[in-house]
């Protein structure tokens, strides 16, 4: 599938909207549509890094969602932190869900388990690859199921952050998200004008307080 070379970045304007914040970490609620990160050209600069940093110039960011992808971004306020932070995600002892609508009716809860790999060719694609992708795994459930529109709302857990990886697992075993123009067939077949994807939990030990932090948000969708 050919990436598209006409997209136009377009940014949401709305305020940045925080989740949560303590002396060391600050969540916001990125929208749909804005980078987590600036890109490399200039009309790309725009992102919720940049916003973050209009009100905390030392902030780090800790991990990233992609830009079709909205719900909850976590940030550290300093040095320290974003150590911390980076510590937690190789421990994988941050605990995160999502909640997507994919094609197709999932009736079941499962694993899948396929190594993950760049598609150089055709970027920021990525593919499955058994014998050089990284190992990847993710959790799926179904919370429900809309009969009419033959579409599954379902509760994504990542036990890795592979790059797409819920994209390209729920594609793999015949769910793709819907509105996803990289990984579903049909993207445009629906009334939603974004991709079904969001951030809706994270959880994780504060290290500095040791208090135990959980940050809830529902996806418009």
């Amino acid at each position: 599938m050919p990436i598209d070379k006409s997209f136009v970045y377009q940014p949401p304007l709305e305020p940045l909207a925080i989740i949560f914040e303590d002396d060391d970490f600050v969540a916001i609620h990125k929208p749909a549509g804005l980078l987590s990160v600036p890109g490399r050209l200039v009309e790309h600069h725009d992102s919720a890094y940049f916003r973050v940093l209009e009100l905390y110039p030392n902030a780090k960011i800790t991990h990233r969602l992609d830009m079709a992808t909205s719900g909850i971004l976590l940030f550290a306020k300093h040095r320290d932190a974003e150590v911390a932070a980076s510590k937690m995600f190789q421990a994988r002892t941050i605990k995160k869900n999502y909640i997507a609508l994919v094609q197709g009716k999932i009736s079941h809860k499962g694993s899948v388990e396929v190594p993950l790999l760049t598609d150089w060719e055709n970027r920021p694609r990525q593919m499955v690859h058994f014998e050089l992708g990284k190992p990847a795994q993710t959790l799926f459930e179904c919370i429900d199921y809309d009969v009419k529109n033959n579409i599954s709302r379902v509760l994504l857990t990542p036990i890795t952050g592979r790059s797409h990886q819920l994209r390209v697992h729920m594609q793999y075993i015949g769910h793709p998200i819907i509105r996803d123009k990289l990984y579903h067939p049909e993207p445009f077949n629906t009334d939603l004008t974004r991709m079904a994807l969001h951030a809706s939990y994270l959880s994780f030990m504060q290290p500095f307080s040791k208090q135990l932090i959980e940050m809830v948000s529902t996806p418009e969708f």
